[in-house]
């Protein structure tokens, strides 16, 4: 078992076993709850949401195979309607039941990638990017190959603030008020007293604002190219190890 999955479900609750399994429950009758969930239109997100609150207590000793699709509908739903948090608090509870009763796949998606995945855009929602760099790395570890973590990765990555980004933001900041500062001073100064120096005060503040610009630029840029690099090398690493393993 990869070692990622126990920091989504406690270790005492996770059967041990290869996730091979593909949920196909047929049951010949189906209880009164979940008919009315199936009338639900699929994209009503928030009528499904509301719908799984309201009768929770009854949905939840329900067989499992409906219990299962009402659950993961809810959490999908929770997600699309942007209640990160609630999905934060679902997600666990979807994996648990799912290693429970050994289910990869479900309506054709792999249970597992789509649920973690959804976590991650969750963290990075609420501002918890260290937590989403990390499941999207160990998605990345079992799919190297998975280009929608690889992106969102770069995503994160790029969203954070390294010290030498916030120094060179702050630097820039100082030379855009320094330039304004050099214009006033032209205005009300210079312009009146001293024409003879209008136009190295005109070169002046126009070097400072565009070096305020450039630097501004510069290191965002750099700041992009570095974890677009950083993730690629990641990606490729995995990569080449997987292929030695596989020799």
């Amino acid at each position: 078992m990869v070692k990622w999955l126990d920091v989504f479900c406690p270790p005492s609750t996770v059967h041990r076993q290869p996730f091979t399994k593909v949920y196909q429950a047929k049951p010949t009758y189906h209880s009164k709850i979940y008919r009315d969930f199936r009338a639900i239109d699929g994209s009503e997100w928030r009528t499904v949401v509301r719908f799984y609150e309201e009768f929770e207590k009854d949905i939840r000793v329900l067989d499992f195979p409906e219990y299962f699709e009402l659950l993961q509908a809810y959490a999908k739903a929770l997600f699309e309607i942007g209640a990160y948090e609630k999905y934060l608090l679902m997600v666990d509870v979807v994996i648990e039941a799912s290693v429970d009763n050994n289910i990869k796949f479900f309506k054709g998606e792999d249970v597992f990638h789509q649920l973690l995945f959804k976590k991650a855009a969750s963290f990075y929602h609420t501002h918890e990017l260290g937590k989403a760099e990390y499941i999207l790395r160990e998605l990345l570890r079992i799919d190297p190959f998975d280009g929608s973590s690889a992106l969102f990765l770069k995503k994160c990555l790029r969203k954070t603030q390294p010290a030498f980004l916030r120094n060179a933001r702050a630097a820039a900041i100082l030379l855009f008020l320094f330039s304004a500062l050099l214009i006033c001073i032209e205005v009300l100064v210079i312009r009146n007293f001293y024409h003879q120096y209008t136009h190295l005060m005109e070169v002046s503040r126009n070097s400072v604002f565009f070096s305020g610009f450039a630097l501004l630029a510069g290191s965002d840029l750099y700041h992009r190219g570095r974890t677009g690099k950083e993730v690629d090398d990641f990606v490729a690493a995995i990569r080449r190890k997987k292929r030695k393993q596989s020799i």
